[in-house]
């Protein structure tokens, strides 16, 4: 029988698929969906500071200055007991979705402060979850801010989340790091006990009547995985941390070569939400099936036997390649050239 259990933040899990953060764990009744359907473990949908801070506002400007000007305002509109913030909703959820469910809950914040990436990390330690995942969105648009500014960013934060927390930390990093080899190993110096790689960030749009800029959100597709196992394949070997990839992984076949690269765990996120949990099911039992007809044992024996560091070619990975790719290109039949 084949072995598919796996690593990851030191959590033993049965398998490696693993759904990401999505609509899936807005309540504890969608996540059970997941976990019948062969989950291993899940990824809450992220938690983020700016959405707590922006309710807070609104309930100063409509419930606590509301009257000003004369007494009569008092009874205007009176301060509510009853209202739940959305802080409180979501870590109900998460203690709900915990308490419901038997495989480990990763949760997902997304903070804007310092002082609220400690706040809420903590909060959601309490709240049960099994590990942290790190969202950090930090787009590097200040011209001040060089490669070294940004990367000490993403260090301070971590540092000061592991002085406060004792749950492992994952962090979810964009493909735009200069150097993400070097990179991750500051991360694993800092305490990261994983990574996931890659962050899909939502690119906005010109709506060429009015010229707004807009915001678009595109599912991933099957050719954004081959990035993910590339650089997987660079890091096994030289990052003694977990590994995990996410984004593009639609085909069992994918997730079969990040696995074959050296990623522990691979999310799913559009593919689930295209076709639906079952689809986690199929995985599942078509990688199981591919390990059985290859005669492999175990995840353990598979994973990571095409690194760069096992590959029969190591530099093929690297630029050595690149021209000879390039040139292999051939135009379609009837296409002129």
């Amino acid at each position: 029988m084949v072995d598919l259990t796996t690593t990851y933040l030191g959590l033993k899990l049965a398998h490696p698929l693993v759904p990401s953060s999505s609509p899936f764990s807005k309540d504890a009744a969608s996540a059970k969906r997941l976990e019948d359907a062969g989950a291993s473990a899940i990824v809450m949908h992220s938690l983020f500071e700016e959405k707590i801070e922006s309710e807070a506002q609104q309930m100063d400007r409509f419930f606590f200055q509301q009257a000003l000007g004369t007494g009569e305002a008092d009874s205007f509109h009176p301060v509510p007991h009853n209202i739940k913030s959305y802080q409180e909703q979501y870590l109900e959820n998460l203690r709900a979705v915990k308490s419901s469910l038997d495989i480990p809950v990763i949760a997902s914040l997304n903070g804007s402060s310092l002082s609220g990436w400690i706040d809420y990390s903590t909060h959601l330690q309490q709240a049960g979850a099994d590990a942290l995942e790190l969202n950090i969105y930090h787009l590097a648009a200040n011209v001040n801010d060089s490669s070294e500014v940004v990367e000490n960013n993403y260090v301070e934060i971590l540092q000061a989340i592991k002085k406060h927390v004792s749950i492992p930390i994952t962090m979810k990093l964009s493909p735009q790091f200069s150097s993400p080899v070097h990179f991750i190993k500051r991360l694993e110096t800092a305490g990261a006990n994983g990574v996931a790689i890659f962050n899909r960030f939502y690119q906005p749009d010109i709506d060429l009547e009015t010229l707004d800029v807009i915001p678009k959100l595109e599912l991933s597709t099957a050719s954004e995985a081959l990035l993910r196992v590339r650089w997987t394949a660079l890091l096994y070997g030289r990052a003694n941390l977990s590994l995990a990839v996410t984004g593009g992984f639609h085909q069992t076949d994918d997730v079969i070569k990040a696995l074959l690269a050296g990623a522990d765990v691979v999310h799913l996120c559009s593919v689930l939400l295209k076709e639906g949990t079952g689809r986690l099911t199929q995985m599942r039992d078509e990688l199981e099936q591919w390990l059985i007809e290859h005669e492999y044992q175990s995840i353990q024996q598979l994973k990571g036997s095409v690194s760069q560091q096992h590959a029969i070619d190591p530099s093929a990975y690297e630029r050595a390649n690149y021209v000879q790719v390039l040139d292999s290109y051939s135009s379609p039949k009837g296409v002129l050239r």
